[in-house]
């Protein structure tokens, strides 16, 4: 097997990390006013400067930003496009599964009310600062889906009046982010990536049941996904590597969705077209390895075994069994590793330590040069 030159990387990971505790302050502070927008940007500078410093140390080939000047993993990028609201006095409730009990997470509600459009590239200066701290790791940015518009409200968030045909809608969206990515190839990016928890989430029937509820044709929205996805992706430069990361919610280290990959996998692997998939296989939630026999020659997949969720640590010999038993379907030269999702989808972060987010990142990054080399 060989080593890989191009992302993603054979020790990789999926993109957001713990804030420290003086940027959620300085973050508190500036929403209060007691601080300027600058004042706010050094902090995030001088964190960003070492997070990234610390990706290179933990021996991964790639390195993100944290997501550290976001709050949240996709509400922040998809808020900036032309034609969404924020529905100040309105908000989502998401209900989140952990080992004791459930939890909500609730955010200002998101209304599509205007053409969708690109103004200007989003966080294109944010990648800038990133590309310039990077040494020998290449620099990734993760950005939502275009399908996460679409989920996450369906057709009551979208103004008819705007939009009476989905077909348009989807047009525009996907037009916006053939934009986004042209702009992002322009300034240097050679790895993006795309996370969308819709097509985890659909292998859940208690998910499907939901968007049936609400109108929506549940039995295909993933292969509708799909097709908006490429779209967005039609006539990306050679240049620039694009993955897919899918899992069912990471919420201060709890989920939403259950359920293995298989009510998606055929469609998913055999059309969407990507270069690697970060999959989430962190425990029996995440079902069996057996979808990736679709998964066909030319494309990775990217075993999310390391949990993000909790602190304990994996233990090598184990990591092994788990990518030898996925490699029964599918080559294991298409293989790679990393955590099963980001620390920190939300600024909240997940329920560890630092040090305990180093040793998982280290772990990654030994284990996989023992396997691949």
């Amino acid at each position: 097997m060989s080593t890989r030159v191009s992302p993603p990387f054979r020790a990789d990971h999926v993109g957001s990390l713990l804030r420290p505790q003086r940027l959620l302050a300085a973050r508190e502070e500036h929403a209060a006013g007691r601080i300027r927008a600058d004042e706010l940007r050094a902090v995030e500078d001088e964190a960003i400067t070492e997070v990234v410093a610390m990706q290179e140390e933990a021996g991964l080939s790639s390195a993100t930003d944290g997501e550290f000047r976001r709050s949240s993993w996709h509400m922040d990028f998809l808020y900036q496009l032309e034609g969404v609201s924020k529905v100040t006095d309105s908000e989502l409730t998401v209900r989140f599964h952990n080992a004791d009990g459930d939890i909500e997470f609730a955010t200002p509600d998101m209304r599509v009310d205007g053409r969708i459009s690109l103004a200007e590239p989003i966080f294109a200066d944010a990648f800038r600062f990133l590309a310039d701290k990077a040494g020998r790791a290449t620099p990734k940015l993760t950005i939502p889906s275009p399908g996460m518009l679409h989920y996450r409200g369906g057709r009551a968030a979208i103004d008819e009046s705007v939009y009476p045909d989905l077909e348009q809608f989807r047009a525009d969206l996907a037009a916006a982010y053939r934009a986004e990515i042209r702009a992002l190839a322009d300034i240097g990016c050679h790895y993006l990536q795309l996370d969308d928890t819709s097509l985890a989430y659909l292998n859940d029937p208690a998910q499907r049941e939901q968007l049936a509820a609400r109108g929506d044709d549940a039995e295909h929205e993933h292969e509708r996904t799909i097709d908006l996805i490429n779209a967005a992706l039609r006539d990306r430069p050679d240049t620039l590597s694009v993955t897919t990361h899918m899992c069912r919610g990471n919420y201060r280290s709890s989920w939403v969705a259950e359920g293995g990959y298989d009510f998606v996998a055929e469609a998913l692997f055999s059309r969407l077209d990507v270069d690697g998939f970060f999959l989430e296989f962190d425990d029996a939630r995440s079902g069996g390895f057996e979808p990736l026999r679709f998964v066909p020659k030319g494309k990775v997949v990217v075993l999310g075994l390391v949990t993000t969720k909790r602190g304990e640590l994996e233990s090598k010999d184990e990591l092994k069994r788990r990518i030898d038993e996925a490699a029964r379907y599918v080559d294991p030269d298409q293989l790679c590793l990393s955590p099963q999702c980001g620390f920190a989808s939300t600024q909240e972060g997940n329920a560890l330590t630092y040090d305990e987010q180093m040793a998982k990142l280290r772990l990654v990054a030994e284990t996989a040069a023992e396997v691949w080399g």
